[in-house]
C-alpha cells in the first residue's frame, strides 16, 4: 500500500496540498445539522460533473437540484459558501456574467468540485449506497485471472509494454476488488451470527444460499489456486524485471518518477505472488481455510437456530434478557428480590421434618423463628427420609377461624332472606335490584329453570328458596329486569315472585 505524506511539502498542489486537518474536515458536512442539504447540493455537482458541466452558478446548481427531484433545499448560496469553506468545493469570479462593472464587482461566483471534495462525496455515496449484494465471494472470477496470466506471460516475452501495463493493472485491480468481497462476505456472516437470537427467521431464510455460495467457491478455488500458481510461476520465468520496465514505462501518471513507478509496480507484482504463489501461507490458502471454517460455524449456528427453535427460546436469548432485567433494577434489593424469583435459592428446599413434639412447634411456624430440627443421617447422607415412630400427632382446631366462617355463613343467608323478602314485596320490575337481590334472583331463576316443565300450548316453571317461590308467566313480547349488573332480558316470560 502506498504511504501518503499529510504534512505540508514544498512545491506540493491539488490534493497533496491537503493537511491532515484539512482532510478531516472533508467530511464536516456529513455531520451538519443539514446535512441533507449538503449531500444533495453535492449530487448536483456530480450529476453536472457526468454531463461535462464542471463550473456552476448557484442558479445552475438550483435547476439541477429540480431537475434530481430533490427535497426542499433552503438557500442554496449559503450552502455553497459552507462547502467552499470545508474545501470541498473550489471557488472563483465570473466576470463573463458582469455586464457592468458594479455587477462585477458583486463577485458572481462559480464553484467546481476539489480532487479531495471529490473523493470524500464519493466515499460517503458508496457508504449510502452499500448493499448486501457487494458482500459475495465471485467464483467466476478465477478463469479470468488465468487467462490474464496467461496473455501477460504472452506479452512479457514479444515486449509488449502497453499490454504487459493493461494485463497488470487489470489483475491487481481483480485482486483488490475479490480481497474487499471477501472481507465484507465474512463481515457479513458474523452479523448474521450475532443478529440470529433477534431475528432467526433471517438467517433460516438465507442459510441454503449461503452453504451453496461457500461451498462452490471452495471447490473451484481448490480447482484453479495450482493452476494459478503455475501461471505465476510461467509469468516470473519471462522476466520479473522487464516485466516491471514495461509496465513502469507505459505507465501515464505525470507525477511520478521513473523509479517511484518502478517501485509501485514491484509492490504489486509481489503482491499478486504472495496471492496465487505455491506455500501454506499464501492469500488463496488462506482464503480457502477461511472459507471452510466459515461453512463449519454455519453449520454450528444452524444447529442451535434449530434447537433453540424446537425449544421455543433458546438459552443465550434468556440469560441475555435476564442480565438486561439485573442491569435495569434501580437497588440492590430489586436485584435480589429478582434472583430469588428466578432461582429461587434463598431457602431449602426438597426437605420436610417436622418437630420432635409438634405440639410445641407448629407445622406453620416459619423456619427463622422455630427452634432447629435434628436431621436423620439417613437424610443427610442418603436422602432416605426416616420411618415414621411413636403416635399420630394430634389434630389442631382454629376455633376462631370455624367462628368467624359461620357468622359470615349466617349473615350471608340473613342477606339472601332479606333479599327474597323485598323480591316477594316490591316484585322484580319498575325498580333496579341491588346486589343481594340480583344474587338471590338468579339463584332462583336457575332453580326454576331446571325444573322447567314445557307442553304445547303453555310453558310454565317454578323454583323456591329463602321462603319465596318464583313463577314464570308465558307472555307476548318479552320483559326486562334492570340490575346493579346490567339488564336481564326474558323472550316470551314474566317473573313472578310470590312468598
Amino acid at each position: 500500500m502506498r504511504s501518503v505524506n499529510l504534512e505540508d511539502a514544498p512545491g506540493a498542489f491539488g490534493i497533496d496540498a491537503f493537511t491532515l486537518d484539512d482532510r478531516m474536515r472533508l467530511f464536516h458536512f456529513a455531520a451538519a445539522e443539514k446535512r441533507l442539504e449538503y449531500l444533495w447540493v453535492l449530487r448536483a455537482f456530480d450529476r453536472g460533473r457526468a454531463n461535462y458541466q464542471v463550473l456552476l452558478h448557484a442558479s445552475g446548481v438550483r435547476d439541477l437540484l429540480d431537475e434530481l427531484g430533490a427535497p426542499e433545499v433552503g438557500d442554496v448560496q449559503s450552502l455553497l459558501d459552507s462547502l467552499n469553506d470545508w474545501q470541498l468545493l473550489d471557488r472563483s469570479y465570473d466576470g463573463t456574467r458582469a455586464a457592468n462593472l458594479a455587477e462585477y464587482r458583486n463577485r458572481h461566483y462559480i464553484y467546481q468540485f476539489t480532487q479531495a471534495g471529490y473523493r470524500a462525496y464519493r466515499a460517503v455515496e458508496e457508504v449510502l449506497g452499500a448493499r448486501l449484494e457487494d458482500a459475495q465471494l465471485s467464483r467466476l472470477i478465477f478463469p479470468d485471472i488465468l487467462a490474464d496470466l496467461e496473455a501477460l506471460a504472452e506479452a512479457n516475452r514479444s515486449g509488449d509494454g502497453d499490454e504487459v501495463y493493461r494485463k497488470l493493472s487489470r489483475l491487481d485491480q481483480v485482486l483488490g476488488d475479490m480481497a474487499q468481497r471477501a472481507a465484507r462476505f465474512y463481515l457479513m456472516l458474523g452479523d448474521l451470527a450475532r443478529t440470529n437470537d433477534t431475528r432467526p427467521e433471517v438467517f433460516l431464510s438465507h442459510k441454503d444460499s449461503l452453504l451453496t455460495h461457500m461451498r462452490e467457491f471452495t471447490a473451484e478455488l481448490a480447482r484453479f489456486t495450482p493452476r494459478l500458481a503455475r501461471a505465476v510461476h510461467e509469468v516470473a520465468d519471462t522476466g520479473v524485471d522487464r516485466l516491471i520496465a514495461h509496465a513502469a514505462a507505459a505507465d501515464d501518471r505525470l507525477f511520478r518518477a521513473p523509479g517511484e513507478r518502478e517501485d509501485d509496480w514491484r509492490q504489486r507484482w509481489a503482491g499478486l505472488t504472495h496471492w496465487f504463489g505455491d506455500g501454506a501461507h499464501s492469500e488463496a490458502e488462506r482464503l480457502q481455510s477461511a472459507t471452510v471454517t466459515a461453512i463449519a460455524n454455519v453449520l454450528a449456528l444452524l444447529r442451535r437456530v434449530t434447537e433453540a427453535r424446537r425449544g421455543g427460546v433458546s438459552r443465550e436469548s434468556q440469560l441475555r434478557h435476564l442480565a438486561q432485567w439485573f442491569t435495569s433494577c434501580p437497588d440492590d434489593d430489586a436485584a435480589h428480590g429478582l434472583f430469588q424469583a428466578v432461582f429461587d435459592l434463598g431457602g431449602p428446599r426438597h426437605l420436610s421434618v417436622t418437630h420432635e413434639d409438634p405440639e410445641l412447634i407448629p407445622a406453620r411456624r416459619s423456619w427463622w423463628d422455630a427452634e432447629p430440627v435434628r436431621l436423620a443421617r439417613g437424610l443427610v447422607e442418603a436422602g432416605r427420609e426416616p420411618r415414621m415412630s411413636g403416635a399420630t400427632a394430634r389434630i389442631e382446631r382454629n376455633d376462631a377461624q370455624r367462628q368467624w366462617l359461620r357468622a359470615e355463613q349466617l349473615k350471608l343467608a340473613r342477606q339472601r332472606r332479606d333479599a327474597a323478602a323485598s323480591l316477594a314485596g316490591d316484585g322484580v320490575y319498575e325498580r333496579v335490584l341491588d346486589e343481594p337481590e340480583t344474587v338471590t334472583l338468579l339463584g332462583l331463576l336457575d332453580h326454576a329453570l331446571s325444573a322447567r316443565v314445557a307442553t304445547s300450548s303453555r310453558v310454565t316453571a317454578g323454583g323456591s328458596a329463602h321462603g319465596v317461590r318464583l313463577t314464570l308467566h308465558p307472555c307476548d313480547g318479552s320483559t326486562t329486569v334492570r340490575t346493579v349488573r346490567g339488564r336481564l332480558h326474558l323472550n316470551g316470560m314474566r317473573l313472578e315472585v310470590s312468598r
